[in-house]
């Protein structure tokens, strides 16, 4: 037992310490930072609850506000927040079979991140999974140019695999959105359909993401978690925001959206 103490006490102390320096941190915040939170929150709620593009532009800016990792925490709860109101407006608008078949391979794709996160260079994920996405979409659009079917569609490894990516790169940076909107873009679900299944998705995915945050990356913390309660009413005006909003999409242009803002996410992960 005095052994094991001995070599776990400085590991200890190390992420007391890292807490206490988040802490200060969240304490004193600048103006800059502040105001990138406040465009978050709104950006998160109108994302959630329909305007699919708007975490591509909140992303970054958390990234150089708060750091790339614990911007994660950060914005974490703050999906979870959105992803409720989400859920208790669309909650009878989802394809509960789509959902199913995600998750048990999203789950795996935590612990595949897990695993590999201090093994590979963040860049180099971003490669991999830019390079995976575009070969997804680029399957996409030939069969909507030439009106095809997506044969890989009803295969039990393609649900599987876009399950695994999409539990990957959440888990990594909060990015799993493109994962997404590939898939169900490829499978051709209708407007509400899409934002329903989405919600549900990414409300389970959330909370299941949230242990590993407090306690394996340590990135979500009281004084992060107060941040995120201040920052609520300001979701909640997103959300409304983003109903309105998406309810003048017509079911075309609002798949031509969504179609522009992924390829757009695909191509700054190539960057």
């Amino acid at each position: 037992c005095s052994r094991l103490a001995v070599i776990l006490h400085p590991q200890i102390k190390k992420r007391k310490k890292q807490i206490k320096s988040r802490e200060k941190m969240l304490e004193t915040l600048s103006v800059f930072q502040w105001s990138i939170l406040a465009l978050a929150a709104l950006c998160i709620g109108m994302s959630k609850t329909g305007v699919q593009g708007m975490m591509l532009l909140i992303v970054p800016y958390m990234a150089m506000a708060f750091g790339a990792k614990e911007s994660t925490g950060v914005i974490l709860p703050m999906l979870c927040m959105a992803d409720i109101m989400a859920v208790a407006y669309y909650k009878r608008i989802a394809d509960w079979k789509t959902v199913a078949k995600l998750l048990p391979t999203a789950l795996l794709g935590f612990l595949v991140a897990l695993f590999v996160d201090k093994l590979v260079p963040a860049q180099g994920f971003r490669q991999l999974m830019g390079w995976t996405l575009a070969l997804a979409m680029a399957v996409m659009i030939w069969s909507e140019i030439f009106g095809k079917e997506n044969r890989w569609m009803h295969k039990w490894w393609y649900s599987a695999l876009f399950g695994l990516l999409g539990g990957f790169t959440t888990m990594i940076g909060n990015a799993a959105g493109p994962v997404m909107s590939v898939y169900l873009l490829s499978m051709r679900k209708e407007k509400m359909e899409y934002i329903g299944i989405n919600a549900w998705f990414f409300l389970v995915v959330n909370l299941l993401k949230v242990p590993f945050q407090i306690f394996a990356w340590d990135n979500i913390t009281w004084g992060s978690f107060s941040l995120n309660l201040l920052m609520l009413p300001v979701i909640g005006i997103g959300a409304l925001l983003g109903i309105r909003l998406v309810k003048l999409f017509p079911e075309k242009a609002f798949r031509r959206f969504i179609q522009i803002v992924t390829i757009l996410s695909v191509a700054m992960m190539l960057v």
